[in-house]
């Protein structure tokens, strides 16, 4: 089937194709001629299938371009074998495949070659002249025009395809570079203030060890729970930096598994699906994975909360995914950098990214985002 359906091939290259294909080898063979040409025209014709569906469109396709000049020939030498002219769209489609895999100008100028080489045989035939030969030059290099400018299009739309995916590739970098920049300097801010405080902890014990022994074993305690708390600090931020992607789930998978990595931190974490689930953008999935991930590392962090629920609502035309916990709210409002940032890249997407204290007691988290209708 892959033979059959070449990704990159023009779904109406494919049907042209097949549908002069069949034409011309029914107008072939009800036409009278030699014994030797009609076996010749059918040794031609199963040759000419057999190279389309083995006949590469892309341009990397190494040693398999030489097929394009086989495939060129074999649709020629239908003309010598019985076609009265229905092949000559098959002879087009091969110059537009010689624009994909050699480029525009290798094709215009095998187009030249071909056409002026037809336009002397014309004119030298019996029966036919130099008049024949203009008329069917000006058919033939019009339709030609036609399919290599449809070929150039193509090829132009995939050529700004590739761009747009390296630009979209870009900027998921910058967004993980900001990221990752905020994070760094959260842990610096909590980590390190708990580092530096340890270290002077115990600067102090070593002063006091001798003179002072009950204040050192103060010291060296202090010390001790600061230790404790800095390894549960290094513990949340590995869960932060933890990949969409969690051991290959993605979307309602990814967040449901991001909730259960929050389970022995002394909060209950919980997480439920409504609606239809639908496919969703993978800048979509990253602004909701991101906004469970600040909800429950700020019900950890901030809120003093025990139990955290998060819940992700699939609508007609969006996608809401709520957290509230029950801790004891925000008197600042929305709270720091992270959900800023978040909502400037749901509205990015169309949506927005609110956050507050609940009606019930709390805070909640609100990230709602459009999702196209399958």
């Amino acid at each position: 089937m892959a033979l059959l359906r070449d990704p990159d091939r023009p779904v109406l290259f494919d049907v042209v194709f097949w549908v002069v294909f069949a034409a011309t080898a029914v107008d072939g063979f009800t036409r009278e001629k030699l014994p030797i040409f009609t076996v010749a025209f059918a040794v031609d014709l199963v040759l000419l299938a057999a190279l389309w569906l083995l006949l590469p469109w892309n341009p990397a396709a190494g040693r398999r371009k030489l097929l394009a000049p086989a495939f060129l020939l074999a649709a020629i030498a239908l003309g010598m074998t019985g076609s009265a002219g229905t092949h000559l769209p098959i002879v087009l489609i091969c110059f537009a495949n010689l624009a994909f895999l050699y480029g525009m100008r290798l094709a215009a100028t095998v187009l030249g070659v071909v056409f002026v080489a037809g336009f002397l045989l014309t004119a030298m035939l019996p029966g036919r002249g130099w008049a024949d030969a203009v008329v069917q030059m000006a058919v033939g290099v019009t339709f030609a025009a036609f399919v290599l400018g449809m070929a150039s299009a193509v090829l132009e739309a995939r050529r700004r395809r590739e761009e747009a995916q390296g630009l979209l590739e870009r900027v998921r970098e910058l967004a993980v570079a900001e990221e990752r920049a905020r994070m760094a300097r959260d842990m610096h801010d909590s980590i390190g203030h708990h580092l530096t405080v340890i270290k002077v902890g115990l600067e102090n014990a070593e002063r006091f060890r001798d003179l002072r022994p009950a204040d050192a074993w103060d010291e060296v305690r202090q010390a001790k729970q600061l230790t404790a708390e800095a390894l549960a600090e290094a513990r949340r931020w590995v869960r932060a930096l933890r990949p969409l992607a969690l051991d290959g789930h993605v979307g309602s998978a990814a967040l449901e598994r991001l909730a259960g990595s929050f389970d022995g931190t002394g909060m209950q974490v919980s997480f439920e699906v409504e609606g239809t689930e639908r496919r969703l953008d993978p800048d979509a999935e990253l602004v909701l994975y991101r906004t469970l991930q600040e909800g429950l590392t700020n019900a950890l962090r901030h809120a003093g909360a025990s139990r955290v629920h998060g819940r992700l609502t699939f609508d007609r035309d969006s996608v809401v995914l709520v957290v509230g916990d029950d801790g004891g709210g925000s008197a600042a409002g929305m709270p720091g950098f992270g959900l800023a940032s978040l909502d400037e890249r749901a509205r990015a997407l169309g949506g927005a990214v609110h956050a507050g204290n609940a009606e019930g007691g709390g805070f909640e988290v609100r990230a709602k985002l459009p999702v196209a209708r399958s």
